[in-house]
């Protein structure tokens, strides 16, 4: 028995993966409670505390290689600022993701009925990164003449008064790159305006730093960080209030049933595998 363990095929274990993504996609295994960190908890709570009207900017610098953990959160982020009656404007430093941007923004004003121009802006792609950043600290409608759409951005009525990034009340990074660095950089520490970050699981422990030195004041952190705001979101609602269908979708809780099973699953195969050594090991 030992003997056929250890040299058990592989597409068994491949086998064993599929199925502890598919079952739990397919039923409610694994559907275990979200508690929400004190990180994600303040990013929630600071766009709780924003007023009707204020202006939340969101630059989503992801691609589709990064959706999967990022998309969740984009999601949950849009569907705050529009329930509380926020302005959006988005935007991307990474040609790759306007697409996903695009299609996030409409997704969400779609479930609120926010209108383009009154509600948002989609300011889209340009070059330049860095140089972006302090332009807009200087000039917005210098850096973005027109928006993703190409209408001139001074005759927007959500820009009237927001003619630089010091008009800004919130602004959050997703980034599935090192672009969470140049907007504390060139952005929030020189013009003043408070800032959270969204990024993958990997990229998260390099942003507890800027926690500690309140460059950053939250953080979304991967799948968990996406479901924890999820979380929040849900709790927050007004009781009483419908939902859609659209809104009830949680795309992060959804996602974490399967990645607990296989994360399970590697675990007691770690263990067993072990197991199996020091038993053989005894043998010879």
């Amino acid at each position: 028995m030992i003997k056929f363990l250890l040299n058990i095929d592989r597409r068994i274990i491949f086998i064993l993966v599929l199925l502890a993504l598919i079952i739990p996609l397919k039923s409610q295994i694994f559907n275990m409670p979200v508690k929400p960190t004190s990180t994600v908890e303040k990013i929630y709570k600071k766009i709780e505390s924003l007023s009707q009207g204020s202006i939340f900017l969101l630059s989503s610098d992801y691609d589709p290689q990064s959706r999967a953990e990022l998309y969740p959160m984009h999601i949950a982020l849009l569907r705050h600022c529009f329930r509380k009656n926020i302005k959006v404007i988005s935007m991307t430093h990474w040609i790759y993701g306007v697409g996903i941007a695009e299609e996030a923004l409409k997704k969400a004003s779609a479930e609120y009925n926010k209108k383009d121009g009154e509600d948002y802006v989609f300011l889209g792609w340009k070059p330049g990164f860095a140089m972006l950043i302090i332009g807009m600290g200087q000039d917005l409608y210098s850096a973005y003449p027109t928006d993703y759409y190409g209408k001139n951005t001074r005759d927007i009525p959500m820009l009237k008064n927001v003619a630089s990034l010091r008009d800004i009340d919130y602004m959050i990074d997703l980034a599935a790159g090192a672009t969470i660095e140049p907007w504390i950089i060139y952005g929030s520490d020189v013009y003043k305006f408070e800032m959270g970050a969204g990024c993958t699981a990997i990229s998260a422990p390099d942003m507890y730093p800027f926690m500690q030195t309140k460059q950053l004041n939250g953080l979304l952190g991967g799948m968990k960080g996406a479901a924890d705001y999820e979380t929040l979101l849900e709790k927050g609602t007004l009781v009483g209030e419908n939902l859609t269908l659209e809104e009830k979708t949680n795309l992060a809780r959804e996602a974490m049933r399967p990645l607990t099973a296989v994360h399970l699953l590697i675990i007691i195969l770690v263990i067993m595998c072990n197991i199996l050594y020091l038993l053989t090991r005894e043998k010879k």
